[in-house]
Order: C-alpha cells, then sequence, then structure tokens
C-alpha cells in the first residue's frame, strides 16, 4: 500500500512539474514561486553539498566569499581571455585565478555599471529595484531601493558573517544609502564613480566648466570630499580627502590597505564577506605613481590594469599567509563591457558594442571562481551564469538562502553546483537583457535574441551616439557559435523552430513583474 502512495505521489509530482513546462525546450522547474525557475541537477548538487559539508566539519565555520569587481574592463582585457601581454597589460595573478580556477566565457552582467552593482547586491535586475540606470552627480531617488532590497551583506549578517564593501559603490549615496547603512559592518571607498572626482581636477578635460564662473561655482557644490568610510550603525567621515590628482593617484592602493587590513582583522575568526571593488578601470585613469609605465604599452589604462592584477595578487597572497585560503570563495568579474567611449582609457572585447549597450560587447563580460581544495583546476564552461546567480552562490555559502523574504522576485539562481562540481553544468536557462526600463534581448543556448536594438551613429561611441531602435517584422537572432560578432541576422531563415520558445521564457519573464511589482524610484530615463 505505501508503495502505491509513494508512486502516485510521483506521479502528482511530476504532472506538477510538467504542467509548468511552457515549452518544450523548457528544462526549467519552479522550486519556488518568488525565485527564478532553474533547471535541476541532482547529481552534482549531491557533489556540492558534501563538498560544503565536508569543509565546515573540517574548518569549524563557513567559508569566507570575496569578490574582486572591476569598473568598465571588457571580456578580452585578461590574459586569460585572450588579452593580456597581447595587449600591453600582462595579468599573470589574474590568469593564475583562472588556471587553478574555472573560468566562464559566457559570464552575463548588464550594460552598465549601477544596474549590474545592484544586480549583484541583491540578486535581482535592476528593472525590479529601479536601479536601472548610472547614478549621476546631483541624482535624486524619491524612494530608497534600500528600504525594499536586501544586500549581501544584510542577508549574510544574519549568519555571523562580518562583511565590508572596499572601494566603488554607486548605488547611492543619499542618506541610507551607503553599504555601512545597508547591512555591511564596514566600507571605505567611494560613493559614486572614479570621474566625480577627476571631472574637478583635470582642467583640461573639463575646461568649458572648469573656467567658467558661473558654471564653476555651481559644479563645484556637487564636489566630493574625498574617499568615504563608516560603520555599520554609525557616521559617514572623510577616510582620504582628494583635493588634487596625486591624491586620486592614491585610491587605489589605499582601497588594497583596507581590504588587506579586513582581511587580517577577520582572520581566525568568524566568516567575512568582502567585496573588493576597483575604481579602475574606469576613466579618468590615474593609476598609482608607482605604476606609471609599467605596462608594455605605457599607456594610463594599461598601466591601471596592471596595477588591478598586482593587488589581487597581493590580497591573494594575504589570504594565503592568514591561512585563509583553502576557506575562501573567491569570484572575479566586471560589471560591464569595456567604454570603448573613452578611448584611449578604453578596455577591450571581440564582441560587437561596448559598455551601454545590449549587444555581447556591452553585457559578456570576465568571470573566474577559485576556491582552493574545492574547484578542480583548470575548467572552462560556456554556459550560462551571471551577476544576480553570485548572490544567490554567496547567500548559499553564508546558509542564508532560506532568510529571503517571499514578497520579492529573485532573478538569480544558486549555481553553486555548478561552480564546485568538476564539469557542473549551469542551471540557467536564459539571461533576461534590460537596458534601462527597455526590454531588449535574450540569450537561450547559443542563442542571442535582440526585440531591441542598438544603433551606434559614430565608431566608439556606444554611450554617447547612440538609438535604441524596435525590431521591424522579425526578432534579430545571432548563432554566436558562428556569429559570435552578431553581425547577421538569421532568425526568420534558421530559427522558426526556436523563435516560440523564446517568446514564450519571455512572456513568462515579465508576467512576474506583474505578480511582483518593480520599485519605481524616479530615476526617469
Amino acid at each position: 500500500m505505501k508503495k502505491i502512495i509513494f508512486s502516485i505521489f510521483i506521479f502528482l509530482m511530476y504532472c506538477n512539474i510538467n504542467a509548468q513546462k511552457i515549452s518544450v525546450f523548457d528544462e526549467t522547474v519552479v522550486e519556488k514561486d518568488n525565485m527564478e525557475p532553474a533547471i535541476p541537477r541532482p547529481e552534482q548538487e549531491k557533489v556540492a553539498a558534501k563538498r560544503l559539508k565536508d569543509l565546515e566539519a573540517k574548518k569549524g565555520k563557513k567559508p569566507n566569499i570575496l569578490i574582486f569587481l572591476v569598473d568598465d574592463l571588457g571580456w578580452g582585457d585578461p590574459g586569460c581571455y585572450g588579452g593580456g601581454i597581447a595587449i600591453g597589460a600582462p595579468t599573470p595573478n589574474i590568469d593564475r585565478l583562472a588556471r587553478e580556477g574555472k573560468r566562464f566565457t559566457s559570464f552575463y552582467a548588464t550594460p552598465t555599471c549601477t544596474p549590474s552593482r545592484a544586480a549583484l547586491m541583491t540578486g535581482r535586475l535592476p528593472i525590479r529595484s529601479g536601479l536601472t540606470r548610472p547614478l549621476l552627480s546631483g541624482d535624486k531617488v524619491t524612494t530608497n531601493p534600500w528600504s525594499v532590497e536586501v544586500s549581501e551583506g544584510k542577508a549574510l549578517a544574519a549568519t555571523g558573517y562580518k562583511s565590508a564593501l572596499i572601494g566603488k559603490w554607486h548605488i547611492g549615496e543619499g542618506e541610507n544609502m551607503l553599504p555601512h547603512e545597508v547591512g555591511f559592518d564596514y566600507f571605505y571607498g567611494l560613493p559614486a564613480v572614479q570621474s566625480d572626482y577627476s571631472q574637478f581636477l583635470v582642467d583640461r578635460e573639463y575646461a568649458d566648466m572648469y573656467y567658467n564662473k558661473e558654471i564653476h561655482d555651481k559644479a563645484f557644490t556637487m564636489q566630493p570630499e574625498g574617499l568615504i568610510k563608516g560603520k555599520k550603525g554609525g557616521k559617514r567621515e572623510v577616510g582620504f580627502p582628494i583635493k588634487n590628482l596625486d591624491d586620486l593617484r592614491e585610491i587605489e592602493g589605499r582601497l588594497k590597505d583596507e581590504s588587506i587590513k579586513f582581511i587580517k582583522e577577520n582572520s581566525g575568526k568568524g566568516p567575512f564577506f568582502l567585496v573588493h571593488s576597483f575604481t579602475g578601470i574606469h576613466n579618468d585613469t590615474y593609476c598609482g605613481k608607482e605604476y606609471i609605465g609599467k605596462s608594455p604599452a605605457t599607456m594610463p589604462v594599461k598601466d591601471a590594469f596592471v596595477q588591478v592584477d598586482d593587488i589581487i595578487g597581493q590580497i591573494m597572497k594575504v589570504l594565503e599567509e592568514t591561512g585563509e585560503l583553502e576557506n575562501t570563495f573567491v569570484f572575479f568579474t566586471s560589471d560591464n563591457g569595456a567604454n570603448e567611449d573613452v578611448f584611449p582609457d578604453a578596455g577591450y572585447q571581440p564582441w560587437r558594442g561596448g559598455k551601454g549597450t545590449t549587444w555581447e560587447g556591452g553585457v559578456r563580460v570576465p568571470g573566474i571562481a577559485y576556491w582552493k581544495g574545492m574547484i578542480e583546476p583548470g575548467q572552462e564552461s560556456n554556459e550560462l551564469i551571471d551577476l544576480t546567480d553570485i548572490y544567490m552562490v554567496s547567500l548559499r555559502l553564508g546558509g542564508a538562502l532560506n532568510k529571503l523574504p517571499n514578497n520579492l522576485y529573485f532573478d538569480g539562481i544558486d549555481q553553486t553546483s555548478f561552480i564546485l562540481a568538476e564539469n557542473g553544468r549551469s542551471r540557467r536557462q536564459c539571461e533576461f537583457m534590460w537596458n534601462n526600463t527597455d526590454f531588449c534581448a535574450v540569450r537561450w543556448k547559443d542563442y542571442k535574441v535582440h526585440f531591441k536594438v542598438f544603433q551606434t551613429m559614430a565608431p566608439r561611441r556606444n554611450l554617447d551616439q547612440t538609438l535604441l531602435s524596435n525590431i521591424g517584422t522579425a526578432p534579430w537572432v545571432f548563432n554566436l557559435n558562428v556569429d559570435p560578432k552578431e553581425q547577421a541576422s538569421e532568425g526568420h531563415r534558421y530559427f522558426e523552430w526556436g523563435m516560440p520558445a523564446v517568446i514564450s521564457f519571455q512572456k513568462r519573464h515579465i508576467a512576474t513583474m506583474k505578480k511582483y511589482p518593480n520599485t519605481d524610484i524616479g530615476l526617469g530615463f
């Protein structure tokens, strides 16, 4: 009798799962109503769960989490992605992470910095949080998104983590919007972005504002004092005044020192969560004095990237010296593609477009996972994974996934088993790509389907001189295996078989926003 009841239960479960399928190509299961449907991978999940259990038994605590986030780094900048010495800036430390970890060739961000950082910090696409475009000097929001969102720092604090964000924040600098005000234990860095400082210091580039007294006096009321620091529950303080270009050149070094200090202070204690968020290689590029001319290219942006790589090496060395290396999950990535508009301060990618677009060049970025003894070295995968997934992985490692609220929809998928199991497979079926409040594209398997397209009206002007256009009769479709630069759409001719599936995935995605409404914080365009 028990066997019969069990068989009926399994049959009903099977029927329920299949009832949720929206296409013959839909591989996902809805595990929870407010979570993105995911592809089940039970065998690799067993492997990941055992590894984590064994490690916690050995170490006596949850693992540390360290995220390296670079600004405006292109997919093709690191050596392990075809750049490095080939384009004038060797990256031995980043390359080592890839060589001894797992490199993702289809890792996705969003087109610009604030939305990407919001995705990483909330596990939700920016269209949901309202953080849909870069926050600019003088921007005022009508609703504090952090009154709704759950930052990684806040979520992990509930399970005993000490957390810090060191470096660029750029997800709100108004009252109660800095990291130490939204759940992190400590913040030291830039509330916004490097150019917020340099525009008041580089008179040649900003001469029309700098030397026009009427404009100058009003503009300079927005000049930031310097790097800001603060502890949870405490007030904001100026951690380092920035008054000239020499001060500007010290930023990366001071951020490095703060991250090293945080690791040493928390070594041998409970678990820690650290986001080291570089200010490079965002314009205007001013590396540390000791790195000027150090790259083979002897160009400012290349010198800056050499410094970024060197700092990664120094921080990794401290993890090893403190005995924390084997208990630290490390992830390296960028917030968006290279900003071609600021050439010659630009990074590089081999794809079409750049920062500010949903072409591959704007959203496909480096992604490397490293964890000594936990991730089998030398792995590569071209399967889908993105910034929102890293939020979910962090919470899974920290034991905080079950503490997320039920009234918010989370786009991130727990990809822990993809990362930890040798030759693990992605649990993500699609990447949904937005620009500001416009739904633009879907990537499913190796197919990229555009519903709106960016038209760049001048070379290297992805941000400053583009049009976002509706498609005509058929969506633009590219098989990225044979047309990785998205040059000639073949959707009408060769993708009729797959278009209904992609449209059904898109419709389900949009429908979640009716049940779980998006937040409008008043950013306008």
